[in-house]
């Protein structure tokens, strides 16, 4: 490649099979300035990216010596996007904090010392920064409703928060090379993977096709509170995904101290409003008059539906996954019965010029379709 041909900008995306790295992906690799290295443990077999300017390397991070081997020819590297994590444990627990501090510090001993023309290191969080992850709850029941800023304080007695750690570890390492960074806190992210840990579009897709296919009730299962109210906000990954690059690229934003931002689509939504669009656009799923039950649990009730799937990805010509690979029914439960409520504004993003929004049921209904495009759930 001649030298006036050479890329712009090149990126490293940590987590480029996750909802929001295939985005970034995506984006990056559309636009011919960009160089784009996409870093995960295993490839993606839905829809793979093959761009000239898309290069995948297959790396187990939390290995210091692979990282250091497979990692250590991308000096040309002027923007980081980490946007993975490692869930091989739960997630409120101090081995989860050391397990990311490492893999994050695996990566950082490699690039930082050969990177020099880096330029920014984004990094996806979450809404969960705001509020404990076990308690206790006093200071956040929905009678003290609040809506979290990114000035808001961390929980003072979170003992074991690995956002917090992957943040004080950023800005400690770049803090000397006086590199910008940003962090980036999505709510219930709404995209298409099957290779996400926490993934409610994969639930709500394989519950909804199972109920179609057994001719069971579309039910919500849950707090009536999280059925009838704003609990949480929504945050598609194409929001996400332009947000990192608005935050990476803009010299306005840059800030070597660090920016904060929190990263929602912006408009409010409840379950109950939602929740008969979703029956319909599942074939017509069964939706009951009353769809919401206290009782139901989706962790029993598709405990036994492993081989139900399996069928249905055989009968459709699906691109074959496993339940699991999709649906994480715990996660669901829990969702739907958060003793919290994550709700944050978006006001610092606003006014400092990003200003795409979403309204969550267009994001969820395009997610829903993409997701049948990718033949993960049937048309």
């Amino acid at each position: 490649m001649a030298a006036e041909d050479s890329p712009k900008h090149v990126a490293a995306i940590f987590g480029v099979t996750g909802l929001v790295g295939k985005e970034l992906a995506r984006r990056l690799t559309s636009k011919p300035e960009w160089k784009v290295y996409g870093i995960a443990r295993n490839p993606d077999h839905v829809r793979p990216l093959v761009r000239s300017n898309f290069h995948f390397i297959k790396c187990d991070l939390q290995d210091p010596f692979e990282a250091q081997k497979l990692l250590s020819s991308l000096g040309d590297v002027t923007h980081m996007f980490w946007v993975t994590w490692a869930s091989q444990s739960p997630y409120d627990t101090q081995m989860c904090c050391d397990m990311n501090k490492a893999m994050m510090a695996n990566v950082l001993d490699t690039l930082l010392p050969i990177a020099n023309s880096l330029k920014h290191v984004s990094l996806q969080t979450g809404l969960s920064h705001y509020v404990p992850s076990r308690g206790p709850f006093d200071d956040y029941d929905d009678d003290k409703r609040r809506v979290f800023d990114e000035e808001s304080p961390r929980v003072s007695h979170e003992k074991a928060n690995f956002y917090y750690v992957l943040e004080d570890l950023l800005k400690e390492r770049l803090e000397v090379k006086r590199v910008a960074w940003s962090v980036h806190r999505p709510g219930l992210l709404l995209g298409s993977s099957c290779r996400t840990f926490y993934n409610v579009m994969g639930c709500l897709c394989v519950y909804g096709t199972i109920c179609k296919y057994l001719d069971l009730p579309f039910v919500f299962g849950g707090e009536r509170r999280r059925w009838e109210e704003s609990f949480i906000d929504g945050s598609d990954s194409r929001l996400v995904a332009e947000q990192h690059i608005w935050a990476a690229t803009n010299e306005d934003v840059f800030s070597a101290d660090g920016q904060a931002f929190n990263a929602v689509n912006g408009s409010g939504f409840k379950w109950k409003e939602i929740w008969p669009t979703l029956g319909k656009k599942f074939g017509g799923a069964r939706v009951p008059d009353d769809a919401f039950s206290e009782e139901f649990r989706y962790s029993e009730a598709m405990a036994d539906k492993g081989r139900v799937w399996d069928e249905i990805v055989e009968k459709e010509g699906l691109v074959k996954t496993k339940m699991e690979d999709l649906a994480n029914w715990e996660f669901l439960d829990v969702l739907f019965r958060c003793p919290v409520k994550l709700l944050a504004t978006r006001d610092k993003a606003d006014r400092l010029g990003f200003t795409l929004r979403y309204k969550t049921l267009d994001s969820i209904l395009f997610w829903l379709e993409a997701m049948k495009n990718d033949k993960l759930i049937p048309k």
